[in-house]
Parts: C-alpha cells; structure tokens; sequence
C-alpha cells in the first residue's frame, strides 16, 4: 500500500456543471421563456372557465323545493286493521311497537294515517296526523281521532 493509491472510501459529490455543457445552466431545466420561467407562475385550470359558466345557485341550490321539516312516516288503514284489536289506541309509541313506523334519528317519528283500505274495529288514534279520508273511514267504525295539540 502506498500513499498514491489510497482512494477514500465516500468520494467528494460532483460539482453542479453551469453553462451550456451542465446539468442546471442557461434555463435551469425549465425549457422555455416567459410565464413558465418566472418563480411563482400560476396558470388558470381550464375547468374553472367552465365553472364560471354554470348559473349561480342561490339559498339551497338543488334542493330548493323540498321541504325542510321532518317527514311524516305513512300509515294505511290497512295496515291498522291487520296490527290492532279492536278498542286499542294508536299513536306513535304503539305504532313503535308494533313496528310499523321506526325511529327517525332516534326519536319518534311523525305518523300520518292515510285512507288506504278499509277499516272495521273501533280504534282511538291520538298524536298523529290522519288524512281526511282516513278520518271519515275511522268515524264510520265507531272509533275516535284526537288531533296532536
């Protein structure tokens, strides 16, 4: 071993060429002029032209006519007549248990009675809403609607 052929075992890195010949010279790797040169260039997407084409939705948007109140579940008469005896009541929590109606956001659900089908007992229905159809049909077979207050 002799001192002119020691090589060390991490070389010096290699010093960045600049000029014409380099690896970082002239247009530092940015290949043109203008715009696209300059530090910070920001380009308009193209979308966004299109996005400002499209008309403005005001207040909800899309959604502007649906109601914002909660739904109220649909119950028919039939229905009725096939879950409860007669002289029951019904109402949401019976409803509840009977499971015709569920829970809507972990409360108990709005319950409107509709006309649909034919009813023969004699019911109480309390705390729900009941269509005017439903009413006559529920009156005919001798039960009783008290109206949510």
């Amino acid at each position: 071993m002799q001192l002119n052929t020691l090589k060390r075992k991490t070389p010096n890195k290699k010093g960045r060429y600049v000029g014409r010949g380099g690896r970082r010279g002239k247009t530092a790797g940015r290949g043109t002029k203008g715009q696209k040169a300059r530090a910070g260039a920001k380009f308009r997407p193209e979308i966004r032209d299109t996005i400002k084409r499209l008309p403005k939705l005001r207040g909800r948007g899309v959604n502007s006519h649906k109601s914002i109140s909660a739904k109220s579940e649909v119950v028919n008469l039939r229905a009725l007549e096939a879950s409860f005896s007669a002289g029951e009541t019904v109402s949401p929590q019976t409803l509840l248990a009977k499971k015709l109606v569920s829970r809507m956001g972990g409360q108990l659900p709005r319950v409107k009675i509709l006309g649909s089908g034919d009813l023969s007992k004699k019911l109480l229905v309390e705390g729900c809403a009941v269509s005017a159809e439903a009413k006559v049909k529920i009156e005919k077979a001798g039960g009783k609607v008290k109206i949510a207050a």
